[in-house]
């Protein structure tokens, strides 16, 4: 699971998921070190695709148990 970036209009994977985006999700920054998602701390953008997958992502963990 990467998270994605616009970069000189291409797509690219990130290093990590903003923390704007871990807000949009409902993640706090404790969860997703948990879940072992990399929070990119540099990073302001936000992306609805990012958003979408961290969403999935919890769907997906919270089915598990």
């Amino acid at each position: 699971m990467n998270a994605i970036v616009y970069s000189k209009g291409r797509k690219r994977k990130a290093r990590g998921f903003s923390i704007q985006e871990l807000k949009l999700a409902g993640i706090s920054i404790k969860e997703a070190k948990k879940l072992k998602i990399y929070v990119d701390k540099r990073r302001k953008s936000c992306y609805d695709e990012n958003v979408e997958t961290l969403k999935n992502l919890i769907k997906n963990v919270s089915r598990k148990t």
